[in-house]
């Protein structure tokens, strides 16, 4: 029998934990600092609840019409059609996604071991600690330790299963992650100096909006939303069909976006109080913010809160990319869960081996310009993500039935208010997120 969540609050909890990722403690304060603050927030959640929300539906409906895993999603309710190499496309993805995801998840673990140690409290200069990291990401056997780890217990969740395993592991730890970064956010608007650091995140300045934000602003949505490679579609399969796809839609998008502004409220006005360039980039969490927490008072302590929830964070996303396989190899190949997670950890730890050791023993290969990490990291952010969610838009728009999609929306009719706006929903689906996707992977391919 198939596995599935065993309540609306296990299947809410479940898709925020796979939107709410690194995406959103990683990635969005450093877009936020280079793409001026407020701005790009309003952008992002225009762009977000016109695009990426209609996207995220459409990837519910598939998941829970089909009651099966990506590809065979796609297959079946093609009728075995070239759609269901879609559904294969969304099976690969998320594992090659997974494979450098693991190694940022790696050091999230080696950061909380090292704030557990104390060790951003020493006095240690901006020069220090950005030495500390570029050391330690260059080294061969610290990363792959903690990249290991971080794989293996992600592994572990999934081969426990969907009630039992993922449902329960997310019940716990979501909770306990937005608390976590509520606390920071408050001690750190507190701080002196900190109203800079609010002022930067809410005061727009809309002559930095430009194509380029547009497209950051859309890529970093697909990113924290888990769009475009089976992540949601694989959950929603395990959903009751009782649920109300546009509830648990909105809820897991407003969790989300709620989330990433909580998190800039964590970062930012700590940054600004300590002087920091809000432009630091990718190294804003991994060696900026070390130093941010070695001068405040408790920063010991908000230093081993926060890298926990780092840490937190990225399995809940880790766990929802494995498992889109997981389920692939067990109802296609009819693997057994546990044959199934073994076999790809083995793929996704090699992969993400040689990614770790692209910063250090394997940094001469180059792909334009790029290192492998950089290139995995590239690839799937601007490209293989926006192609999955077009995929998945064109596939609801244009190739199921309007009134399989209708019945599937509304609950077979029973849900008066989806039923209402299901409408404006068709068109966007229809015509407007393709147009706005395509327009966007333009943007980053010519850029």
């Amino acid at each position: 029998m198939r596995d599935s969540f065993g309540s609306k609050f296990g299947t809410l909890v479940a898709m925020a934990g796979s939107a709410v990722g690194l995406g959103n403690l990683w990635r969005f304060p450093y877009l936020v600092g280079e793409n001026g603050g407020a701005a790009f927030i309003i952008v992002y959640i225009l762009l977000g609840f016109l695009i990426c929300l209609p996207i995220f539906v459409s990837e519910f409906i598939i998941g829970r019409r089909s009651q099966k895993n990506a590809f065979a999603a796609f297959r079946d309710l093609s009728d075995g059609s070239a759609w269901r190499w879609v559904g294969l496309f969304t099976v690969i993805v998320p594992l090659i996604v997974l494979s450098y995801y693991s190694v940022i998840g790696g050091w999230s673990v080696e950061y909380l071991i090292k704030s557990l140690t104390f060790s951003f409290t020493g006095g240690s200069s901006r020069a220090q600690i950005s030495t500390m990291f570029s050391g330690f990401v260059s080294s061969t056997w610290a990363p792959l330790g903690v990249h290991t780890i971080f794989l293996l217990t992600t592994t572990v969740v999934v081969m426990i299963g969907i009630k039992d395993g993922i449902e329960k592991f997310s019940k716990v730890m979501m909770p306990l992650l937005f608390v976590i970064v509520l606390t920071i956010a408050i001690y750190s608007v507190t701080l002196p100096g900190a109203s800079a650091g609010i002022d930067y995140l809410f005061h727009p300045d809309f002559s930095k909006i430009d194509a380029k934000a547009c497209a950051a602003a859309l890529g970093q949505a697909f990113f924290s939303l888990s769009l475009g490679f089976g992540t949601i579609l694989t959950y929603a399969s395990y959903a009751s069909k009782s649920d109300n796809i546009m509830t648990q839609s909105a809820s897991t998008a407003i969790s989300d976006l709620m989330f990433a502004l909580i998190a800039g409220v964590a970062i930012m006005p700590a940054v600004f109080a300590f002087g920091i360039d809000p432009q630091s980039g990718p190294g804003l969490v991994f060696e900026t913010l070390p130093y941010v927490f070695g001068q405040m008072p408790a920063g010991g302590v908000v230093a081993i809160l926060f890298f926990l929830a780092l840490l937190v964070a990225a399995l809940t996303s880790s766990i929802s990319m494995l498992e889109v396989a997981v389920a692939y190899l067990m109802e296609e190949k009819k693997f057994s869960r546990l044959t199934a997670c073994i076999t790809l950890f083995v793929i996704c730890w090699i992969v993400g081996a040689l990614c770790s050791l692209s910063f250090g023993p394997l940094s001469h290969i180059k792909i334009d310009g790029g290192n492998l990490f950089d290139f995995f990291d590239s690839l799937s952010s601007n490209v293989l993500m926006t192609l999955g969610s077009l995929f998945t838009v064109l596939f609801v728009g244009w190739r199921l039935k309007k009134t399989d999609i209708y019945d599937e929306f509304t609950n077979g009719g029973t849900l008066s208010a989806n039923a209402k706006m299901f409408g404006v929903l068709w068109f966007l689906i229809r015509y407007i997120c393709p147009l706005a996707i395509i327009a966007i992977f333009l943007t980053n391919l010519l850029s």
